[in-house]
């Protein structure tokens, strides 16, 4: 059985710990982008699922992105004193824009004291030439890894949450970051609709075989306001049971090559906002409840692969 620290599979603090020396922080931020599934170029209605702020609920707000970086470096500081960081553009779709605006926004983050690093959230669809150039001219000054969001390999539920591009593209987009030595991240929604256990670990196993350096695993959870009441109002979708989903992490994670990064093993969502399911909220008991899960089955990270 392989450990990674006190854990039975590879986590994003133990990756960042090993590669820096030190703990470091993500802070998240809102960079005022858009999205094609929402101005109109692909569609306008975005993915079911997601959030009128583009999935960013827990980003920083304001159009000043020093000012978003610091206000959230010093919530962190009371709790850890010490510590890198790297920011993190996680609302809506952080490449969707001409490359000297990202430029001048990646850049205006990147050189602040302490940052170690980049993130960047983003569709796969969204990856024209001169962005992957402008990623590859980062990276080879500070860490930055790029993530996806597949959420499932199936087209039938991909079109079905509007997700609004192919398996393919998102193939050739994991193609192309790997060639310039970026790391990718994906993205999985586990309990979308219509979607079982078998269906879920495909994606899961799939994502393993591309070589790629992270995966974040979702819970579904439904927000008021997004398309996705629609469903559940006519009894099309079920809510995962929080032990049920616990099982099925640690299957997922049975099945991922040791040296993928587990970035994230649940989701969150704004309580005023959460239709369900209401034991998400529970975060740190959901991530016992799997690290507790790991020790009773005897299993760890890479044991089925």
């Amino acid at each position: 059985m392989k450990m990674w620290g006190d854990k039975r599979y590879y986590s994003l603090n133990y990756f960042l710990r090993q590669k820096f020396g030190e703990k470091v922080f993500k802070i998240s931020l809102d960079a005022g982008f858009s999205c094609p599934n929402r101005d109109g170029k692909i569609s306008s209605g975005g993915c079911i699922f997601c959030s009128a702020r583009g999935s960013g609920d827990f980003a920083g707000c304001g159009d000043d992105l020093v000012r978003q970086f610091n206000d959230i470096k010093e919530i962190m500081n009371k709790k850890w004193k010490e510590g890198k960081y790297i920011p993190y553009f996680q609302a809506y779709t952080n490449t969707y824009a001409p490359v000297d605006v990202l430029r001048e926004k990646y850049y205006s983050v990147l050189n602040l004291e302490g940052v170690v690093g980049l993130a960047i959230a983003t569709r796969p669809d969204c990856l024209p030439d001169d962005v992957l150039d402008l990623l590859s001219e980062i990276n080879q000054k500070k860490y930055i890894w790029v993530e996806l969001g597949l959420q499932t390999i199936h087209d039938d539920t991909a079109k079905l949450i509007n997700r609004g591009y192919s398996l393919e593209t998102y193939i050739d987009a994991v193609e192309k970051l790997k060639k310039r030595n970026i790391d990718v991240v994906t993205h999985v929604i586990l309990g979308l609709p219509k979607e079982d256990r078998k269906r879920m670990l495909e994606t899961v196993e799939f994502v393993a075989k591309t070589n790629t350096q992270g995966i974040k695993l979702h819970l579904l959870h439904l927000m008021k306001g997004t398309k996705m009441v629609e469903l559940y109002q006519r009894g099309e979708l079920r809510f995962l049971e929080m032990d049920e989903y616990v099982d099925l992490v640690v299957d997922c994670i049975e099945r991922l090559p040791e040296n993928m990064v587990i970035h994230r093993m649940t989701g969150d969502s704004p309580r005023e906002l959460l239709i369900g399911p209401m034991w998400s909220l529970k975060k740190w008991e959901v991530l016992n409840a799997i690290d507790k899960r790991f020790i009773e089955r005897d299993t760890w990270q890479g044991r089925l692969t």
